[in-house]
């Protein structure tokens, strides 16, 4: 499984950023995905997962109602749209994908380092005041 993320840059407070992340090696659609970041000097954190068909989606506490999680099975790709940046949004952020396909985006949220075995190498987003 390869988990290729993209999207990131540099943007102002307030702006928006959409990133995707195509995953390959897989059927796709049979698996929630999640995405995580990791800012310097802290350890990763969740952020956002989505169930296998996009009916169920959780967020963090931190971006809920500025981020929306979402995913195009045609295409392989989860996206997650960033609005309303804060500067603690900066770090870099990677998409993730489960090995079992009776992993939750619950399981996804909770309990990430037990159930998520695939890693992209993800992309930076810097956020600036």
């Amino acid at each position: 499984v390869q988990l290729q993320a993209s999207g990131g840059g540099l943007v102002q407070a307030g702006g928006s950023l959409r990133l995707s992340c195509a995953a390959s090696g897989r059927t796709f659609s049979n698996y929630a995905m999640g995405w995580f970041r990791q800012a310097p000097g802290k350890e990763r954190e969740f952020v956002s997962a989505i169930s296998w068909s996009g009916g169920s989606t959780v967020y963090a506490d931190s971006v809920k109602g500025r981020f929306t999680i979402s995913r195009d099975n045609a295409k392989n790709t989860v996206y997650l749209q960033m609005n309303s940046l804060k500067p603690e949004d900066t770090a870099v952020y990677y998409c993730a994908a489960p090995g079992r396909l009776d992993v939750s985006t619950f399981n996804i949220e909770t309990m990430y380092q037990k159930v998520i075995d695939y890693w992209g190498k993800g992309t930076q987003v810097t956020v600036s005041s």
